[in-house]
């Protein structure tokens, strides 16, 4: 009987993969919550903020700021060696279907962009793992050092150049307020139509995606994927249990590195030098500590047990995504509430853990009941074009 695709059963999936990817969700929506209600890409924060919000700020800057999505990628790697092997082992196009896959999430990225928020990061996803399938044909050590070396060997160099700049120029943050576009945002978000906002949206986006951009993200998110891969080749999640000295020494290098510099603000007065170095530096050090943290503790079953939850907003992580930046974008865009730029930062952050924590509910009871996400399930017909009718449980190829 011919074989067709079909999801990882429940039995066969990577609970600890979930974990993080449920994990990182919360941290990309707590610094995307400050997007959603200010024009964060126009301002100095260290100035827009005051008193409380400007503290608050801070320890998101330090323990959340640059440390969530760097997990988000290394899983997006370490899923897609998954999905290779086992499609390989049925002898199925590894190729064929994962670039339709990847081309249907550049479309979802570019829905999300253009309609709903500005921010989105499935486009670049989308993007750099097609570069990335070009490399899955390497060992696990070898992805593993050229992810290693093409992440900190460009952010080396670029943060001492813009070290080496101040000599000549201004440092600071201050430089990059731009007040035009900060005023024109916030006006356009808090009364304009949605046909404005669509405008002011992608207006926003290509300030962020241009083809330095693009450039940039090739030593910023692709190398960070393929670590991500190398670390899936060597199994390393599978054989946690069996490795916890290994992630006790992650944990002990990545911990105190990461935290010194992330704190690097508190210590230096802010500035841009100090900023990059904080956020592409220490920021994904100290997501690779999150991650070691919550390997091992998934080695204890009442642990995974706890977690469940957030295995299953895992499973629908997209889902979960995009609902976010649809929740959040009609809380504070004039064509919902309209609360844009009237929110403090105490009372975002935690509308921000509200909304994930019901999040991680609805997912769990979603999950009792289907097998996909939603979009998870489009994701998959697009992808696929077939229906559940039309395949053979007992003859399905499982895909992450």
């Amino acid at each position: 009987m011919k074989q067709s695709l079909g999801p990882i059963r429940p039995e066969e999936r990577i609970h600890t993969l979930d974990v993080l990817r449920g994990f990182s969700l919360l941290g990309i929506l707590l610094i995307n919550m400050i997007s959603f209600q200010s024009p964060m890409s126009y301002y100095n924060p260290y100035e827009w903020w005051q008193y409380d919000d400007a503290r608050l700020y801070m320890w998101l800057d330090i323990f959340v700021q640059a440390s969530f999505y760097p997990i988000f990628a290394m899983m997006f790697g370490y899923g897609m060696v998954i999905m290779k092997d086992r499609l390989n082992e049925k002898g199925f196009s590894f190729w064929k279907v994962s670039i339709r896959r990847l081309i249907v999430l550049l479309f979802l990225g570019i829905f999300h962009a253009f309609l709903i928020w500005y921010g989105d990061i499935l486009i670049t996803y989308a993007t750099m793992g097609l570069i990335l399938l070009l490399f899955l044909r390497l060992s696990g050590p070898m992805l593993l050092g050229l992810g290693g070396i093409l992440y900190l060997l460009p952010q080396l160099f670029y943060g001492a150049l813009i070290m080496l700049s101040t000599l000549f120029g201004s440092d600071s943050l201050a430089d990059f307020v731009d007040i035009v576009n900060l005023q024109q945002s916030s006006e356009i978000y808090a009364n304009g139509s949605f046909w404005e906002i669509t405008m002011q949206r992608i207006a926003d986006w290509s300030m962020g995606n241009g083809p330095a951009e693009f450039f940039l993200y090739l030593f910023m998110i692709l190398p960070l994927m393929l670590l991500g891969a190398g670390a899936a080749k060597l199994k390393w999640l599978q054989k946690a249990n069996d490795q916890r000295k290994k992630w006790i020494t992650i944990l002990t290098i990545s911990l105190p590195i990461g935290l010194v510099v992330k704190l690097l603000p508190l210590l230096i007065e802010p500035s841009i030098s100090i900023q990059y170095i904080q956020d592409m530096i220490g920021g994904p050090l100290l997501g690779i500590a999150y991650i070691a943290i919550i390997v091992l503790l998934m080695s204890y079953n009442l642990i995974g047990k706890l977690l469940k939850p957030i295995a299953s907003a895992g499973r629908m992580s997209i889902t979960i995504y995009l609902s976010q930046s649809i929740i959040g974008t009609l809380i504070f865009y004039n064509y919902g509430l309209g609360l844009y730029g009237q929110m403090s930062m105490a009372t975002g952050t935690l509308l921000a853990f509200a909304i994930y924590v019901i999040q991680v509910i609805i997912a769990e009871m979603w999950l009792a009941k289907f097998k996909h996400g939603p979009v998870e399930k489009l994701w998959r017909i697009l992808t696929y074009g077939r229906q559940k009718g039309e395949r053979s449980e007992k003859n399905e190829i499982r895909v992450i």
